[in-house]
């Protein structure tokens, strides 16, 4: 198996084993074919090289699939000047993936005077808005945004009124489709260096109330965050016609890898679905 990313070069499959490659060996000849049965010599996007290596060029999830070279060669017996033509087959099954897009699932706590506070919606929408404003040059947002207020008894501390915020942070703002038009390779990879800034960000803007209510506060808010509250997991999903399976692929688990033949993914969770009529023949189907 060999992984491909989308719109890059495959390695090189080379048809030999690495036996034969330190062997002398007359008349070589190499037949690649492709996928869809067909011979590769003189397609576009296949670099085939005199020694019978093969490289295909902006891969495609449309390129996925089985090649195979054939390998022929010739063995001369010194005793009788006999020649013996070989064949020799090597499979390689070859998969288009691409990297997941990440999302940040956030909880963070705030203490507060008491759960019927009229404030507390207030401040949860001014928080949802000041988050919103640190990332908005990356083109993410918060969604998925909620709190809820429960009554805490803290060891040594007494009861506490705290709100449980919790948010997701999106790098699909508004616009994040001209960002991506502007860059020359993949756009997983832009979104989630920007989704991880936006994440580092926001991090630091937790930090920072920590240092505020320790350095800069007499007495706390009635509404103030609470230190080391911040947590942060990452959720990855995949595009659609793609998802991830650590048993078939788990040379690549991490990787949204193109769907099977049979199966498909219509949306962006990270799992193919199999077909209850399998009729897909192609890989990387969003529906069957």
């Amino acid at each position: 198996k060999v992984y491909v990313k989308v719109f890059t070069n495959s390695p090189f499959l080379v048809c030999m084993d690495l036996t034969r490659s330190q062997e002398e060996v007359i008349d070589l000849k190499y037949l690649w074919i492709g996928p869809d049965g067909k011979n590769l010599e003189g397609r576009m996007y296949a670099n085939l090289t005199e020694t019978g290596k093969l490289m295909m060029m902006g891969f495609k999830e449309s390129m996925s699939g089985a090649y195979t070279c054939t390998l022929s060669y010739k063995i001369l017996e010194t005793k009788t000047q006999e020649e013996r033509e070989v064949f020799e087959a090597y499979k390689f099954l070859v998969y288009a993936y691409r990297e997941a897009d990440h999302v940040y699932q956030v909880s963070v706590r705030f203490a507060t005077k008491e759960c019927e506070l009229a404030a507390n919606s207030q401040f949860f929408e001014e928080l949802k808005k000041t988050l919103n404003h640190i990332i908005s040059d990356l083109t993410c947002h918060i969604v998925e945004s909620s709190y809820k207020c429960h009554s805490v008894k803290i060891p040594k501390q007494g009861l506490l009124h705290a709100l449980f915020v919790s948010f997701q942070v999106n790098p699909f703002a508004p616009g994040w489709e001209e960002v991506c038009q502007q860059v020359t390779y993949d756009c997983e990879d832009e979104t989630n260096m920007r989704v991880q800034e936006a994440r580092d960000r926001i991090e630091e803007f937790f930090n920072k109330q920590t240092y505020a209510l320790k350095h800069k506060f007499h007495t706390a808010p009635a509404i103030h965050y609470l230190d080391n509250s911040f947590s942060v997991t990452r959720i990855d999903s995949c595009r659609p016609g793609f998802g991830k399976n650590y048993i078939t692929h788990k040379n690549c688990a991490s990787c949204c890898v193109v769907c099977d033949p049979g199966t498909y993914s219509p949306n962006n969770e990270v799992t193919c679905q199999v077909c209850t009529r399998p009729r897909v023949k192609e890989y990387g189907a969003r529906s069957c």
